[in-house]
């Protein structure tokens, strides 16, 4: 399974390349494909709150890989770059409040400097840790297509019907998606029989990325309109409905693209079953449930406006990025280190125990 999906990687938002950082510009797609540069950590910061890129796992890896920018031009000035570096931690930090993978990389980034060694190098020690948080999450992704295809299939071997919200691919990732590397993992397996894409208000991940993706390896996708979602639950036969997450809490609550909730709502009514394939980064032991994940609101002209044209009622707005999925709405969560069905604190407690990576 590994090498067939290594064989379809065609997507990647994210290049590490000559001492800068490059962002495939994903509001610009699917009509023009645009690499973003970045120098700077600064830099880095305005490209995430700007949605240049956007996705949890790509927003982490992206800050990473803004740090060694940032470290780069600390080491420039002289002086005492380790407490300058903290402003560059803190830009980054507050770029997007709700992704979980955001801090986790800063941690990771920060633990790595912590134990640099005398005469080592700092940027070198920087930029390695930054590629191998790259690696990694690219190697997560294909371990947890793994798991999920053999979750659907436990549950029917016959070619399928999938519904997906947001974006969870490639495009949100280090490489091949959450959500839609099990879709993917899935079709190369015979189990898709069609993929169905919501369209994702207001910025139209669902539309503009995730039928982008699944259009480009010919897996067979049709786009409906987010309020579409009950009646096509039940004239269409779905069987699952597949999404990623940007945080987990530690009872198993999922915050997520806006939108998400009402699907596990309707989901359950409707006997569907209920997926969010998401890495271990993604989850934050440190919140109890879903009500303590700070969810990131935007500005209310994403939704009076198109491509900068105001065409609404000038009114209050309410815009909230992101919506939590109680547990309990959640046949399983599917990580890198193995799948957790109907998901509560204790299984997650001991998913997440250092005993589990031994």
């Amino acid at each position: 399974m590994r090498e067939r999906l290594l064989a379809t990687e065609k997507v990647k938002a994210i290049d590490w390349r000559d001492a800068r950082l490059y962002l495939l510009d994903q509001r610009r797609l699917p009509t023009e494909e645009v690499w973003h540069a970045c120098e700077s950590a600064t830099e880095v910061a305005q490209a995430i709150r700007d949605m240049v890129v956007r996705g949890a796992s790509a927003i982490g890896i992206s800050a990473a890989y803004g740090l060694v920018l940032g470290l780069r031009a600390r080491l420039a000035e002289g002086g005492d770059w380790r407490a300058a570096l903290e402003v560059d931690f803190d830009v980054l930090a507050a770029s997007r409040p709700t992704a979980a993978n955001l801090f986790w990389a800063l941690e990771q980034m920060r633990e790595r400097l912590g134990r640099l060694k005398p005469g080592e190098a700092p940027l070198a020690a920087l930029e390695a840790q930054a590629i191998s948080i790259h690696q990694s999450d690219r190697e997560a992704n294909l371990t947890m297509a793994q798991f999920g295809v053999e979750l659907i299939r436990r549950y029917q071997g016959n070619p399928q019907n999938l519904l997906t919200h947001g974006n969870a691919g490639a495009l949100a990732t280090g490489g091949f998606g959450t959500a839609l590397g099990v879709i993917r993992a899935a079709h190369l397996d015979g189990l898709v029989e069609c993929v169905y894409a919501n369209e994702t208000r207001p910025w139209l991940q669902g539309s503009r990325l995730t039928a982008w993706e699944l259009a480009g390896e010919e897996i067979p996708v049709t786009l409906g309109a987010d309020s579409a979602v009950a009646h096509l639950m039940k004239e269409r036969g779905i069987t699952w409905v597949v999404v990623g997450a940007d945080r987990v809490a530690a009872n198993g609550d999922v915050a997520s693209k806006i939108g998400t909730y009402q699907l596990a709502v309707l989901a359950m009514h409707h006997g569907v079953r209920f997926m969010v394939v998401a890495s271990t980064s993604s989850i934050d032991m440190a919140l109890e449930t879903g009500d303590d994940i700070p969810l990131e609101e935007r500005a209310g002209s994403e939704l009076l406006e198109v491509d900068g044209r105001h065409f609404a009622a000038d009114v209050e707005v309410f815009n909230p990025v992101f919506d939590v999925t109680p547990a309990d709405l959640i046949d399983a969560i599917v990580t890198e280190r193995g799948v957790v069905e109907r998901p509560g604190a204790a299984k997650l407690a001991a998913l997440m125990s250092p005993k589990r990576l031994h």
